[in-house]
């Protein structure tokens, strides 16, 4: 099942190839051929604690987790995708109904942001100057750490061409799976680019793993358009003030068989 999360106005969105792992698959060699960035392989079965076990993948490497691919993967097992087994935690999922449809919502869990040191050489991979930025960049994780960038103006978010093999080396040298760049739109609204060719994806279409640090690093909810670069337009949300409490990230998404039939979730 090929997953289109993270939907902007009933289009765009992220594509993430799901799969039942029987155990028998190359991950990187499906995940190559999948025609998706990313890739998610689930357990056939529950683990004994009623989770199932789910593994996410680039042509490159695997990953320790994917927010969208996270929202694919709920997309696909419905209530059976309750609770997650991802990179050794469990990361529960729910969805709820709101007036543009239904929103496939997971919980992250706790984001760590620390001061960012030494970042001259991702921004200058990126074409940018400490002049072009709003504020200090910081380091920000769920699990894996990236780098986000404030940027003054969107003009500067659009010119954007990163070198992508000095911005992995940079990344790697780092220790930062990639590089959030954003800037502010409007009350609780915001655009952003994801380069993370540090995990072989040199941009992302949608980030929600970033866009739940986002939210954090804010201090209130957000609302972060993504993917227009790649002709992709995506809205990942992010509440940090709901009823269950925690950071949740969520969007809409469609389900699309291997021959490209779709529907809408």
């Amino acid at each position: 099942m090929i997953v289109d999360s993270c939907l902007r106005g009933g289009g765009g969105g992220s594509p993430t190839a799901v799969l039942i792992d029987d155990g028998t698959l190359d991950h990187r060699s499906v995940a190559a051929h999948s025609k998706a960035s990313h890739t998610a392989f689930v357990a056939p079965r529950p683990r004994a604690d009623g989770s199932r076990a789910v593994r996410f993948f680039t042509a490159e490497r695997e990953l320790s987790g994917c927010g969208h691919g996270t929202i694919a993967v709920r997309a696909v097992l419905g209530a059976d995708g309750e609770r997650l087994h991802i990179g050794g935690r469990t990361v529960i999922t729910d969805v709820s109904s709101e007036p543009s449809g239904d929103v496939v919502w997971f919980y992250p869990g706790a984001v760590i942001i620390r001061p960012a040191v030494d970042v001259a050489p991702i921004l200058d991979a990126l074409g940018l100057s400490f002049s072009d930025l709003k504020g200090p960049p910081v380091i920000a994780s769920v699990g894996a750490e990236r780098l986000l960038v404030a940027l003054s103006r969107a003009a500067d978010l659009d010119r954007l061409l990163p070198d992508h093999e000095r911005l992995r080396g940079a990344c790697l040298e780092a220790g930062l799976l990639g590089c959030f760049a954003y800037v502010a739109t409007g009350s609780q609204r915001a655009r952003a680019r994801m380069f993370a060719p540090a995990i072989g994806v040199p941009e992302d279409v949608a980030n929600a793993n970033s866009t739940a640090c986002l939210a954090a690093r804010l201090g209130t909810d957000v609302a972060v358009e993504q993917g227009d670069a790649l002709g992709r337009p995506s809205l990942v949300l992010a509440q940090i003030a709901h009823s269950r409490g925690g950071i949740r990230v969520g969007g809409h998404v469609a389900l699309r068989d291997t021959r490209g039939q779709r529907g809408l979730s």
